[in-house]
């Protein structure tokens, strides 16, 4: 299943910055991986679709706002590996559709909107019991691939690269950073950057993806989760929302290092990584940033539902 990605390289950056800070800054490209399944969201989806195909079902059913990269993730996956796809959508049908879900319908995937109360009912049984008499045979994967399969592909993210100090990486869920944190020893640490606004909530969801994942039996490399830290002063506003101050940022980071920058996730955690570096955050050290793909969100800022602050 993973032989059409490519090995995400990890691409070491000359940044002034970071030099007068005593540190040695290195990118893992996730985004590289592939056109269109890449970044985090693969390894999120993959043992969710593995898992799915020993079940022998056809159907994967998934849930996300209009502007998801998972949404736009899933239907790639489910085009590339033979499965029929079902995406909920948050809010209204608004036409003609954004890129996100021109693409995933033009990969095959339903679309079914859903008005925001009954969209913040999709955890719950009550729901997902309503789906499956509606579509049938069907496997759910949480928004995000926020769950334990989500969890396993992760910890898959840092194989051989045990030598760096300092992993840091954008957070919506949770799910990418508590599966780092079981794949990697007790000498390292993780900083997350939550993309929401009051993203401390993230401590106790991921508490519990961690301490749910060990007690699973699922796979781990780890006994214990590496300390691991949110940093939530980088949000922007809130998810989604971006200021000309972070679309100057990705601009000239592209320039100085040609490396693209999303605007929700990895743009942001550049900015504070930046900024943090300044203010000597970090101890001289070798860090990895990760950047987790989602370029194609960046196709949405001008509509009015992306949100740019003055």
């Amino acid at each position: 299943m993973s032989s059409i990605f490519l090995s995400p390289p990890v691409q070491k950056i000359n940044n002034q910055i970071a030099a007068n800070a005593g540190v040695e800054l290195n990118i893992l490209r996730l985004d590289l991986m592939h056109p269109e399944i890449n970044g985090n969201k693969w390894f999120k989806l993959k043992y969710n679709l593995l898992a799915a195909k020993e079940k022998n079902y056809s159907t994967i059913l998934t849930f996300g706002g209009a502007y998801s990269n998972h949404i736009f993730a899933t239907a790639a996956a489910g085009n590339a590996f033979g499965f029929h796809t079902i995406g909920v959508i948050r809010g209204e049908e608004t036409l003609p559709l954004n890129p996100t879900l021109s693409f995933a319908v033009k990969k095959g995937m339903k679309l079914v909107y859903c008005d925001r109360t009954t969209y913040r009912k999709k955890h719950t049984k009550e729901l997902q019991t309503e789906l499956k008499q509606r579509f049938g045979e069907i496997f759910i994967i949480p928004e995000g691939g926020c769950n334990l399969n989500g969890v396993r592909g992760c910890t898959e993210i840092m194989e051989d690269l045990d030598y760096f100090d300092t992993i840091c990486l954008a957070c919506g869920t949770g799910t990418t950073l508590a599966g780092i944190a079981l794949s990697l020893s007790s000498q390292q640490r993780v900083v997350g950057f939550p993309v929401l606004k009051g993203g401390e909530f993230l401590v106790e969801e991921i508490k519990n993806l961690t301490q749910n994942y060990l007690i699973s039996g699922l796979p781990a490399p780890v006994k214990n989760p590496a300390p691991w830290q949110l940093i939530s002063d980088y949000h922007f506003g809130g998810y989604a929302k971006i200021t000309q101050e972070l679309i100057t940022f990705c601009h000239k980071f592209k320039q100085e290092h040609n490396i693209p920058l999303d605007y929700v996730y990895t743009g942001k955690m550049f900015y504070g990584v930046m900024e943090l570096l300044k203010k000597g955050f970090f101890q001289p050290s070798k860090i990895l940033l990760i950047h987790t793909g989602g370029l194609q969100g960046n196709l949405s800022t001008e509509d009015a539902k992306i949100k740019i602050l003055d």
